[in-house]
């Protein structure tokens, strides 16, 4: 992904999540998810011009593609360890820490392969009697699950660029959506 298009998602990641992440919910606590998902929804049909039974189309192809940029993306590997490193703290399976295999940006959903490929090489680097070859060969599994969630991307991004108009493509091209 270039400079340009990261800038702009990012540009438009925070216009549509702004309104959200500034309100609290009335208990004066942090936003709920799930009411922070759906008013980024809201934004998104908004900005397609779709209504309820066109996005019940466009939703699944919009949700597999979030899916699989997250899996894609060499990034996700530090925000999945966590700022203490694999396994520290806040991390998944460290102390403070959701448990291993949780998969916070799924949805309630089990993780995805590429997810559990990391959670397998955290867990191998967790071990300090692991032997070379099993770190390599977790770490290749990981390298070929990240290369089929790139190559699944691509053909999710082209089956939902079916079903838009050439303006709701330019506006996920915008959002980052599609390439």
């Amino acid at each position: 992904m270039n400079t340009r298009t990261l800038l702009g998602s990012l540009v438009l990641t925070v216009a549509a999540a702004g309104p959200a992440v500034a309100q609290v919910q009335d208990n004066g606590g942090p936003p709920d998810p799930a009411q922070m998902r759906q008013r980024m929804t809201d934004r998104m049909k908004e900005m397609l011009g779709v209504n309820d039974d066109e996005w019940k189309a466009l939703q699944p192809k919009v949700e597999k593609i979030q899916q699989l940029r997250r899996d894609a993306s060499p990034r996700g590997m530090m925000m999945f360890f966590g700022p203490g490193g694999p396994g520290g703290p806040g991390a998944p399976g460290g102390p403070g820490g959701p448990p291993p295999g949780f998969a916070p940006d799924n949805n309630g959903q089990p993780p995805s392969v590429v997810q559990q490929k990391m959670a397998d090489l955290r867990e191998t680097l967790n071990n300090k009697d692991a032997k070379p070859e099993e770190i390599k060969s977790r770490l290749a599994a990981l390298r070929d699950a990240r290369a089929q969630a790139k190559a699944d991307l691509t053909k999710a991004q082209d089956e939902l660029r079916d079903l838009l108009t050439a303006r709701q493509e330019s506006v996920m091209v915008m959002m980052g959506m599609l390439e």
